[in-house]
């Protein structure tokens, strides 16, 4: 066997590898999409040991933090924002349910009901949605499909980053035209200008129930963190509903009646290793994936991938019109469920500095753009995918 810490440096230098593309190429490249095929590649020529990542006990780490990193999602949005962001958070969740509609109305005539669902979680959301529908699909004896979520997880960002882009573009052209012609107003977009600090560091709403000078302490945020996840495992051994759901509440009541900071497992510095912990799980199911398995559900995989995309653009199209929104801004908006943060934030500055002739362009578009694609993403990701994946497993 191999010894744990060696496993585990060598799984965390391809994940580094990753970073390492994904920030070189302005997250063009998803760190996932690296991850994936690198180890799937070295798995499969022998380089590296099918049980590597049982050798490196790390996911042992990502199962025991996966609770506490669902509480932990639940206090990213305060309510404030959520109301003040409230038309694109609508738009979003118009977006991913008619996506999701969409793809269990097609895929169950070609594929079969159980491909839908192995797809329509992860394509809507991320690690977790993915983690969730994995889990289920393991437990309902289709463990054939598993490599349906993870293929959706790593290629989705690959459709859905160029697609916003282009769209973007389009929408800060119709901006430019809008402010040459002089008819351009600020004000028209008003609940969208949340400052990008209020909505990236957000800070808790009420406050704190425990005096500030103890929750300055990793320790004690930790224990708090660590409640609220065991409570959510607990209320799912009593309703069988999933723990993620749960731990979703707990996190947004929490930061509401200030029990919880915002952000909170950052601040108990715990945040990177659950992150990779999730990241090691995830990667582990590599293990049991054969080429022929891949070539097999290619076919499904780029079926979920366009029908789900296109649900994406017609709920987005259909929200905007509900809202007045340009359709070129509200479907952006909506896409971010295939990438989240911070390639929204990532791909928001890019279009703003490109499309901008001055610095003040510049300026006035991302401020249309910037607030609500950060909400999107976080809406859907965050919040959306969980939901929709934990509920669609339980009709396995």
């Amino acid at each position: 066997m191999m010894d744990p810490v060696v496993a585990t440096l060598i799984v965390l230098a391809i994940i580094t590898v990753g970073e390492v593309v994904s920030i070189a190429t302005r997250a063009k490249v998803p760190t996932l999409l690296v991850v994936m095929i690198g180890i799937f590649i070295l798995f499969k020529t022998g380089i590296i040991p099918s049980n590597i990542i049982e050798a490196s006990t790390f996911a042992v780490v990502g199962a025991v933090l996966q609770p506490a990193l669902l509480v932990h999602m639940g206090t990213l949005i305060p309510m404030k924002v959520m109301k003040s962001q409230y038309q694109a958070v609508l738009i979003t969740l118009i977006g991913i349910t008619i996506s999701v509609f969409l793809m269990l109305l097609v895929i169950p005539l070609f594929f079969g009901y159980g491909t839908a669902v192995a797809g329509a979680g992860p394509l809507t959301g991320g690690l977790i949605a993915y983690l969730v529908t994995s889990e289920a699909l393991q437990e309902a004896g289709l463990a054939s499909l598993v490599a349906i979520p993870i293929i959706v997880l790593t290629l989705q960002g690959v459709i859905g980053m160029p697609l916003t882009s282009l769209l973007l573009r389009k929408h800060s052209l119709n901006l430019r035209r809008s402010m040459d012609a002089g008819t351009y107003v600020a004000a028209a977009v008003a609940e969208a200008k949340v400052p990008e600090s209020e909505i990236v560091n957000a800070a808790s709403e009420k406050k704190p129930l425990i005096p500030k000078k103890y929750m300055q302490s990793s320790f004690i945020l930790l224990f708090l963190i660590f409640i609220g996840g065991a409570l959510a495992v607990g209320l799912e051994n009593v309703t069988g509903i999933s723990y993620s759901l749960f731990g979703l509440v707990i996190g947004i009541f929490g930061a509401y009646i200030g029990f919880y900071p915002d952000k909170v497992l950052e601040r108990a510095n715990g945040f990177s290793i659950a992150m990779v912990g999730l990241v090691f799980i995830v990667v582990s199911s590599l293990a049991s994936i054969t080429w022929a398995n891949i070539v097999s559900v290619l076919p499904a995989v780029a079926t979920i991938l366009i029908v789900g995309t296109i649900g994406l653009v017609i709920g987005g199209f259909i929200g905007s019109k509900l809202f007045k929104w340009d359709p070129t801004k509200g479907i952006s908006v909506v896409l971010t469920a295939m990438y989240g943060f911070p390639a929204d934030y990532l791909i928001s500055q890019e279009v703003s500095r490109s499309m901008g002739r001055t610095k003040e362009e510049e300026e006035q578009i991302l401020n249309e753009i910037l607030p609500p694609m950060l909400i999107g993403g976080f809406t859907s990701v965050t919040v959306g995918s969980v939901i929709i994946a934990s509920i669609l497993v339980k009709t396995l």
